[in-house]
C-alpha cells in the first residue's frame, strides 16, 4: 500500500481497534489460538507487546507495505468469542480464510451508549500533540465563525468531520430525554423534494407554568446566518399560573391579544423544519417537548461540549462565556431566545469548524479515517447505511449507501475489482439487528436470565458450556450461516496481496443494555432482582471478549 499511515508508531496516528482482552471468555480463545497461527498473514513483529492493534497493524512494516495491494475493513458487530467457539462448524470460513482470530476486550462505553461508538474508534484517528506543540486551529473571533457560513454547508473539504457527525444517536436521543414516536407528538417529514428548505436551523423556546405543567409561550427558529426566520408568541390552552418571567422573560402585558396557538405554530414550524432538517439547540427535549413535536437529527449543545461524566450538562451562558467571549442572559428580564438560538448556532459552528474535539483537552484531536488516507494518495470506498456515511466520509470518498447485508457484499465485491480503490469499509448487520430484536422480547429476556443462572450453578463444565450462549433458534442459526457464506464469497472476490481485517467489535450489548434498562427503572416485569444482575454481569462479561480476524490473499 506504498504510503499507508503507520498507526500504532508512539506519537502518531492510531487507530484503537480493541484493548487487549482478559475474563474467562478470553482465556478460551487464547487457549485456541496458541495452538494455530494464520499461515496467509504476511511477516508480523514478536506478537508481545504493543497492543492487540499494533499487532495487527504490523503488516504496514516497512517489508510488507509494498506488497498489500487493497485493504478491506469488515465489521460484524455481535459476533463475540463465546458465540464464535460454540459455532465454529457454522462459521468456518472465517477460520479457513482468517485463522484463528485473536480476542480483544470491547470498548467499556459500549454498554451505555451504542454501535456508533465502535464504528466511531475503527474509522477514525487519534493524531497526539507533542509536548508545546500550539493548537493549528486556533479559536476564531465570533465575527470568522459566521463568515462564509453557506461554505461550510455546500462544500465539506475543509471540516474536520461532515456537519452529520455531531448529530445524535437514537441511543443518545433516548438516554437524553428526547421522545419519539409517542401517542399525541407529531412527527417532522420528508422534504418533497428531497432537499430540505433549510439545511441546518437552531431553536429555542420559553414556556410558563400552566394548570397542566409547562407549555409554550415562544418559539424562534434561526438560521446559519443567524437571521431570524421564525419567532412568535403562543397562547398557552390551560390557564397560566406563572409566566416563568425570571426564566422566560415572558410577561403578561406580552402575551395581550395573542391568538396563535400551539396548533398554529406546528404548522408553521413544518413547513420551514423537514425531517432532512438538522435542529440546533441546548437542551433541545425540552423545547421539543413543548411544541410535541419529535425530530431525530439534533446538534445539542449541551452534549456536544463535554462535561463531566455523571455531573450537570454545562449551561449555556457558561460555554458562551467559555468559547464565544459573550455575556448572555445577563439582562435581569429572563432569557431571549433569539438570543440563545444564536448562541446554540455559533457554538455548533465553532465546534463543526474545529473538529469534535474541540474545548476537550488538547493532547490529541481525532481525525476522519479516509481523510488520512486521502492525503496519502489513497482512494477509500466506504459501504454502509447512509447516517454512518454521513458521519465518517468527505468529498473524495466513494459513498455507497446499502440497506442490507447482500447489499452491502454485492457492492463490496464491485469495489475490490476496482483497481482504483485502495481502501474498503463495509458493515454485515444482520447478527446486531437479531440481538436487538430478542432484547425486546420479554419473554425470550426472562429465558435467557434462566439460562444464564443455570450455566453458572451446573458444576458440569460441558454442560456450563453447552448453555452459556443460550439455546440456538433457527433463525440465528441461518444469520450465522449466511454471513459465513458472504466472508467466503467475499474472499474468493478478493485480489492477491489483499489485507482483509475482520473485527466484530462487541458481542449481545443490546440484552446488557435492556437489562440495565430494567434494573434502573425497577421494573416490575424483574421477578428476582438478585438473579438479574448475576446474569448481567455474565452477560456483559461475554459480550466484552470481541475478536479481530486478519490475512492477506495470496
Amino acid at each position: 500500500m506504498g504510503t499507508y499511515p503507520k498507526l500504532t508508531r508512539p506519537g502518531t496516528i492510531k487507530n484503537p481497534l480493541f484493548h487487549p482482552a482478559s475474563r474467562r471468555h478470553r482465556e478460551r480463545m487464547d487457549s485456541a489460538s496458541s495452538s494455530s497461527k494464520c499461515s496467509e498473514c504476511p511477516k508480523r513483529q514478536n506478537d508481545s507487546g504493543g497492543g492487540l492493534a499494533a499487532q495487527y497493524f504490523d503488516v504496514y512494516g516497512p517489508e510488507n507495505k509494498p506488497l498489500i495491494r487493497k485493504v478491506i475493513l469488515l465489521h460484524i458487530p455481535g459476533l463475540d468469542a463465546a458465540l464464535y467457539m460454540s459455532h465454529t462448524g457454522l462459521l468456518s470460513a472465517l477460520k479457513k480464510y482468517c485463522g484463528t482470530p485473536k480476542p480483544a476486550l470491547a470498548l467499556r462505553c459500549q454498554f451505555y451508549l451504542d454501535e456508533l461508538e465502535t464504528i466511531d474508534a475503527l474509522l477514525t484517528c487519534k493524531v497526539k500533540r507533542k509536548r508545546g506543540e500550539v493548537d493549528p486551529r486556533p479559536m476564531p473571533p465570533i465575527q470568522a465563525i459566521r463568515q462564509g457560513n453557506n461554505f461550510i454547508l455546500a462544500n465539506i473539504k475543509d471540516l474536520p468531520f461532515p456537519i452529520h457527525y455531531y448529530t445524535l444517536s437514537k441511543k443518545q436521543l433516548e438516554e437524553n430525554g428526547y421522545f419519539l414516536n409517542l401517542p399525541g407528538v407529531i412527527t417532522t417529514l420528508p422534504s418533497p423534494s428531497g432537499s430540505p428548505l433549510h439545511e441546518i436551523l437552531a431553536l429555542d423556546c420559553e414556556m410558563c407554568v400552566t394548570t397542566e405543567g409547562f407549555e409554550l409561550t415562544r418559539i424562534t427558529l434561526v438560521d446559519v446566518e443567524g437571521e431570524v426566520v421564525l419567532d412568535k408568541l403562543v397562547k398557552p390552552f390551560n390557564n397560566i399560573l406563572d409566566y416563568n418571567t425570571r426564566f422566560s422573560g415572558i410577561t403578561g402585558e406580552m402575551l395581550n391579544g395573542v391568538t396563535t396557538t400551539l396548533g398554529d405554530i406546528q404548522g408553521d414550524f413544518l413547513k420551514l423544519v423537514n425531517k432532512e432538517t438538522i435542529l440546533v439547540g441546548h437542551s433541545l427535549e425540552n423545547d421539543l417537548l413543548a411544541l410535541k413535536i419529535s425530530h431525530e437529527l439534533v446538534i445539542d449543545t449541551a452534549i456536544l461540549y463535554k462535561h463531566r461524566p455523571g455531573g450537570y450538562k454545562t449551561a449555556l451562558r457558561v460555554l458562551s462565556r467559555k468559547f464565544l467571549s459573550r455575556e448572555i442572559q445577563a439582562s435581569g428580564n429572563g432569557h431571549d431566545s433569539i438570543e440563545d438560538a444564536k448562541t446554540a448556532m455559533d457554538l455548533a459552528l465553532l465546534k463543526i469548524r474545529n473538529g469534535p474535539d474541540f474545548g476537550s483537552p488538547p493532547q490529541v484531536t481525532r481525525r476522519k479515517l479516509v481523510s488520512i488516507l486521502h492525503q496519502n494518495g489513497k482512494t477509500c470506498s466506504l459501504i454502509d447505511d447512509i447516517s454512518i456515511l454521513r458521519k465518517y466520509s468527505d468529498e473524495l470518498c466513494n459513498t455507497i449507501p446499502v440497506a442490507s447485508d447482500s447489499e452491502s457484499l454485492s457492492k463490496a465485491i464491485k469495489q475490490v475489482k476496482n483497481d482504483k480503490v485502495s481502501f474498503i469499509w463495509t458493515r454485515f448487520t444482520s447478527l446486531f439487528s437479531y440481538f436487538q430484536k430478542q432484547a425486546q422480547d420479554v419473554e425470550r429476556l426472562q429465558y435467557r436470565v434462566a439460562e444464564v443462572i443455570s450455566s453458572l450453578t451446573c458444576k458440569k463444565k460441558s454442560a456450563r458450556a453447552a448453555i452459556s450462549y443460550g439455546s440456538v433458534s433457527s433463525e440465528l442459526t441461518d444469520i450465522l450461516s449466511g454471513i459465513n457464506d458472504k466472508v467466503q464469497k467475499l474472499h474468493n472476490a478478493l485480489p492477491k496481496n489483499t489485507l482483509l481485517i475482520i473485527s466484530t467489535g462487541h458481542g449481545d450489548t443490546a440484552i446488557v443494555q435492556r437489562l440495565r434498562k430494567l434494573l434502573k427503572e425497577d421494573n416490575e416485569k424483574i421477578i428476582n432482582r438478585e438473579e438479574v444482575v448475576k446474569a448481567l454481569g455474565e452477560l456483559q462479561a461475554q459480550a466484552e471478549v470481541a475478536l479481530c480476524f486478519s490475512s492477506v490473499k495470496h
